[in-house]
């Protein structure tokens, strides 16, 4: 009897204990704070019992904070022809812990991930919530078979910015035959608990503060903490593959992604070679073959099976018009190898947030493709998806970062091209006129080179509304602005993009009495003053450095005189350097000098606010007026 009363007493006060611990109430005062979502557990167990056996149980508990948390409910699941999702279930609870809702398979929704320009083969299940109202906390369990073991999910402690972490678990087993390997990154405030055995690893982190954004933080995959699994010996979509290093998992890709998919079509083959005719130097073979494909073929994601890995073949690119851009730079690879250029099949990752497959950890990374001609010691690089790329150019997609080479049958990591900060030039030559109404016209004429030709080139595609707009936003400074000219020039060759504009606008002076008053920097004003923080928690980094020079010539109204103009100014940090000089070349002719050089770098957090003033200073000079005094 007293057995009996002891199991009805464990029965009825389980569920209170469970409500207790799911409560909002029971998080901590340091866990909510700058959090829009706190896990409250976020285990997953993951089971490898051989080269081609994966399993994969996520047992995850959020409480949501408010409608920006709902991105940390992440409820969901990926599924193909060799991943099943056994089985995946919701518990939804309100702000006291109490169950309000249970969801099961059925009621998630099932989408494909073909979407325009894709061809997936893959699914995903996913839950579509909206929640009565906030804080409600959802317990989201799953289990996942695979037999794909080439991407073993890694592991943070911090799911993302506003959101902190009670407890994070992760545990692995696995059979020691098939070099099971990790490595963990940036674990400097948080502690990592760590266990292992000959064949289990469990790491586990708990009271994991919400970090907060901070504006010219590095991205996060760069500072969080973070682990990598891999295995030395995985399977992917029906393939073994080598991952012991980098010579042997670029050695894998050359013979069995690569080897038999560079066949062309005799017809195809005669026709390209007739195109680069006598010529003998291989980068300009490379040109004519590089602009070739570009007007024959256009870029569509292809994600089926294997061939999300594999390139397609090059006769059928050749036929179709069309791949993404492991068969485009693959297409591009065979077409080089019938004029006898040699070329590299390169893996990277592409993002304009700089990120760098990581050396130190030989695995299956990078999302993108791209190709590298060796030249003269050095490497070229091609972005073979794009239609209007000029050749050799990178752009801030792909530079500046470790990638994995197929060369001579293995692989190699090396580091795309680096665009320094001098040559990533502006260069603004022009003149403009003050009228004694206060309105200003002028032409100016804009070159720009590097990334800075990276931000700029496309717009000459861009319809004339956009183009207005574009430049309207450019020269906000400057009210009621209307462009008499915009004549573009985007040279290719070199990669120069060149604005030839007229300008005028009324209004551009402020008027009062017999004075008048304007900002001598007209066309190029930097109004970017970096946010100030109390208390700055994150490095900060200046992802991309650059150089601009301005020479203007300025136009009085005659029958004024100047009252009072800007002294010359020269600002020197370890950031960059800015100079302006003002100089009267007549009485009423002023020349307008001013160069500004930024350099890139990843600085501490204490090192930010010395940046936020310097910034402050360049935009407090850029807004230096003249003041004109009717004589």
């Amino acid at each position: 009897m007293f057995l009996r009363f002891s199991l009805l007493l464990l029965f009825f006060c389980a569920p209170l204990a469970a409500q207790e611990n799911l409560s909002f109430l029971t998080i901590s005062d340091a866990l909510k704070e700058n959090a829009n979502a706190v896990i409250r557990l976020d285990q997953t167990d993951i089971t490898i019992t051989a080269r081609n056996s994966m399993t994969i149980k996520k047992a995850r508990t959020v409480t949501i904070l408010n409608e920006l948390g709902m991105r940390y409910m992440d409820a969901s699941e990926y599924y193909s022809k060799n991943t099943t999702i056994k089985n995946v279930e919701v518990l939804v609870y309100d702000a006291q812990g109490q169950q309000i809702k249970k969801i099961k398979r059925k009621e998630f929704k099932d989408q494909s991930l073909s979407e325009g320009s894709e061809i997936l083969d893959g699914r995903m299940l996913y839950l579509d919530y909206t929640p009565v109202q906030y804080p409600f906390t959802i317990v989201y369990t799953s289990e996942v078979q695979t037999s794909n073991t080439a991407f073993i999910p890694q592991w943070s402690p911090l799911d993302g910015a506003y959101a902190s972490t009670q407890k994070s678990v992760i545990n692995i087993t696995y059979p020691a035959a098939l070099g099971f390997k990790y490595k963990d990154y940036n674990f400097g405030e948080v502690t990592l608990n760590k266990s292992a055995t000959a064949n289990i690893l469990s790491l586990s982190a708990e009271n994991v503060t919400a970090v907060r954004y901070e504006e010219y933080s590095p991205s996060l995959l760069k500072v969080r903490p973070h682990v990598l699994f891999g295995l030395e010996k995985f399977h992917l979509e029906g393939v073994d593959g080598e991952a012991s290093s980098w010579e042997a998992l670029g050695a894998w890709m050359s013979n069995t992604l690569l080897a038999g998919t560079d066949e062309l079509p005799i017809e195809t083959q005669n026709k390209i070679k007739a195109l680069v005719g006598n010529e003998t130097d291989d980068l300009k073979k490379a040109k004519i073959v590089y602009k070739y494909v570009q007007g024959k073929t256009r870029y569509i994601s292809i994600q089926l099976g294997i061939g999300g890995w594999k390139p397609m073949l090059a006769k059928d690119v050749d036929r179709l018009g069309y791949g993404d851009c492991k068969a485009l730079s693959n297409y591009t690879r065979a077409l080089l190898k019938v004029v006898g250029v040699n070329s590299y099949y390169t893996v990277i990752y592409g993002d304009r947030n700089r990120r760098d497959i990581r050396e130190d950890f030989v695995s299956m990374q990078g999302n993108h493709i791209v190709l590298a001609i060796p030249y003269k010691g050095d490497l070229v690089w091609l972005e073979c998806t794009s239609q209007t790329m000029p050749f050799g150019f990178q752009g801030d997609f792909t530079d500046n970062r470790m990638a994995l080479i197929v060369k001579d049958g293995k692989g190699q990591m090396v580091r795309t091209h680096v665009y320094e900060g001098k040559g990533n030039t502006q260069i603004i030559t022009g003149d403009y006129n003050i009228t004694d109404n206060g309105a200003i016209a002028g032409a100016l004429k804009i070159v720009s080179k590097g990334l800075q030709y990276d931000d700029k080139f496309s717009v000459e595609n861009r319809s004339a509304d956009d183009r207005d707009k574009i430049y309207k936003d450019r020269f906000k400074n400057i009210n009621n602005l209307k462009f008499k000219k915009t004549n573009l020039t985007n040279d290719s060759d070199t990669q120069q993009f060149t604005e030839d504009l007229a300008i005028e606008a009324e209004g551009y002076c402020n008027k009062s009495g017999n004075r008048v008053m304007f900002a001598v920097n007209a066309f190029n004003q930097s109004f970017t003053i970096p946010q100030r923080y109390r208390s700055r928690k994150l490095p900060f980094e200046i992802s991309t450095g650059f150089y601009d020079h301005d020479e203007i010539t300025i136009n009085l109204p005659e029958g004024f005189t100047i009252e009072a103009r800007p002294e010359n100014v020269t600002l020197t940090d370890k950031f960059g350097e800015y100079k302006t000089e003002y100089e009267m070349v007549a009485p009423t002719k002023m020349l307008y000098k001013r160069t500004l050089t930024i350099n890139e770098g990843y600085y501490a957090s204490n090192e930010y606010e010395n940046y936020r003033l310097f910034r402050e200073n360049i935009a407090r000079n850029d807004n230096a007026k003249v003041v004109l005094v009717k004589k």
